[in-house]
């Protein structure tokens, strides 16, 4: 049990250091390349949308089916809802609360407020990552095998991978809007320290309490869903209509490659 809580903790303190890497561009280009971060972003929703079936939503109702307590359909479609849920409420919450603090008479070109809301966005939606790399680590304890692990690694690769354009996202207008290098960076990196704990959490919860495990990979899996359909691919199609598939083809290319690994390992 603590071998894997310590495994889910270092494999989050790594996607949580790529996200301190993007949010490190900013010391070195005021204006990173747009179209490196688009193809990033692509790629890593495709990974995301893999990961979210293949490393998620498949383990999950494969043990929903083997516990036999409900229907497999009904713990999978519940679990799913219920993440996919949490990040909406989570968004919502967040607006509400900078509408009650009166943000938009403190800013009336709304400038701040955007960049308030990319920060606490990205880091509310860090927090089911991590559960997700946590639960995926934490479910180990019922077949440790290097497959398993392999599938693990991977849902901690693709997060990571899309931590990178993430903390460039947040330090980037930092820096635009007359903050310094030093503090954009502080506040980039900082988005993704909730990560780790989020892990340490998720691990925990799964190798305490196995029942919930179904729920959790599904949960899980409908975050990552949300967060890829709702933000990253909208984002990274940006500048669609000069490069109408370059972005596109990172997303097919960041699927393949988990659709890859997964069908082949597992």
């Amino acid at each position: 049990m603590d071998r894997l809580v310590l495994m889910a903790l270092a494999a989050t303190l790594g996607t949580w250091f790529v996200t301190a890497l993007g949010a490190a561009t900013v010391v070195f280009f005021r204006y990173p390349n747009q179209k490196a971060l688009n193809l990033m972003l692509g790629f890593a929703s495709g990974v995301m949308i893999a990961a979210s079936f293949w490393s998620l939503l498949q383990p999950a109702i494969e043990r929903a089916e083997a516990a036999q307590r409900l229907p497999a359909y009904l713990v999978a479609t519940s679990g799913f809802l219920l993440g996919a849920g949490f990040m909406w409420a989570s968004d919502k919450a967040v607006t509400f609360a900078r509408r009650a603090a009166g943000g938009a008479q403190k800013d009336p070109d709304g400038r701040l407020g955007r960049v308030i809301m990319l920060v606490l966005s990205i880091t509310l939606h860090n927090i089911p990552e991590g559960l997700a790399v946590g639960v995926a680590f934490g479910a180990l304890q019922n077949g440790f095998t290097a497959e398993t692990l392999m599938g693990a690694v991977t849902i901690a690769v693709g997060i990571g991978l899309q931590n990178f354009p993430e903390g460039a996202a947040v330090s980037v207008p930092l820096r635009r809007e007359g903050y310094s290098r030093g503090r954009s960076f502080f506040i980039g990196q900082a988005s993704g320290m909730v990560e780790p704990a989020a892990g340490v959490v998720g691990a925990l919860l799964v190798v305490t309490v196995e029942a919930v495990l179904p729920y959790a990979l599904s949960f899980a899996a409908g975050a990552m869903i949300l967060v890829a359909v709702h933000e990253l691919i909208p984002e990274c199609q940006r500048n669609q209509a000069a490069q109408p598939y370059f972005a596109t083809m990172g997303i097919v290319a960041g699927f393949a490659v988990m659709m890859l690994l997964d069908v082949m390992l597992g």
